[in-house]
C-alpha cells in the first residue's frame, strides 16, 4: 500500500503470488475471509480516491482467484468504493486474465471497464505512478526481470537472422 498525489490517495497493492493454493481444503473459506480483510481494509483507508495494483506476474494458474470469486467481490464491493476507484492496474497480465475480463467486459459496468489498464512492465508502471511510496515483491521483480531478458534475446535473434533483417528492411 502506498499513496498518490497531494491529497494522498490510496495505492492498493495486491499481490496474486502470494494467494492461496486452490487445491487447498479450505480455500473457499481462506478466500471469502480475505475477501471481507481486503474490504474491511479498503473501507478504513479510502476515503478519496484510490486505485489498485494487482501484481499478476510470477503467479501460478492454481493460485489466481476464480472468475466466481472475482464477481462476487466486485458485487460485494459498495457503491462508495467503486466510484472513488480511478484506475485499476494489471501488471503482466496473463493470456488468462485478458480473457475473463473480454469475456466479462458486457457483464461489467462500463465505467469500470474504462478504469481497467494493462500494464506490462514494471518501467512502464512507473511511468504512470510514484513507485517510492510502493512495495514490489521480489519475485515480482525478478519475474519482470526475466520477462525483459526474454524479450530482448526475443528481438535480438530476429535481428540476427538474416531473414528477418530482409524483412525488417521491407
Amino acid at each position: 500500500t502506498g499513496y498518490y498525489g497531494d491529497g494522498l490517495n490510496a495505492i492498493i497493492v495486491f499481490a496474486a503470488c502470494f494467494l492461496p493454493d486452490s487445491s487447498r481444503t479450505d480455500y473457499n473459506y481462506v478466500m471469502e475471509n480475505l475477501f471481507l480483510y481486503v474490504i474491511s481494509t479498503l473501507e478504513l483507508m479510502v476515503a478519496e480516491d484510490y486505485m489498485i495494483v494487482y501484481l499478476n506476474g510470477a503467479t501460478p494458474r492454481r493460485r489466481m482467484p476464480g472468475l466466481g470469486w472475482m464477481k462476487k467481490c466486485y458485487q460485494m464491493i459498495d457503491r462508495r468504493l467503486r466510484k472513488n476507484l480511478k484506475s485499476f492496474i494489471i501488471v503482466h497480465p496473463s493470456w488468462f486474465i485478458r480473457t475473463i475480463l473480454a469475456v466479462t467486459r458486457p457483464f461489467i459496468s462500463s465505467k469500470f471497464s474504462s478504469k481497467i489498464q494493462y500494464v506490462y512492465t514494471l518501467a512502464e508502471l512507473q511511468e504512470m505512478i510514484p513507485m517510492e511510496y510502493v512495495h514490489i515483491p521480489d519475485s515480482i521483480v525478478k519475474y519482470d526481470e526475466e520477462k525483459y531478458i526474454k524479450r530482448r534475446m526475443r528481438t535480438s535473434c530476429l535481428s540476427d537472422d538474416p531473414e528477418m533483417a530482409s524483412v525488417e528492411q521491407e
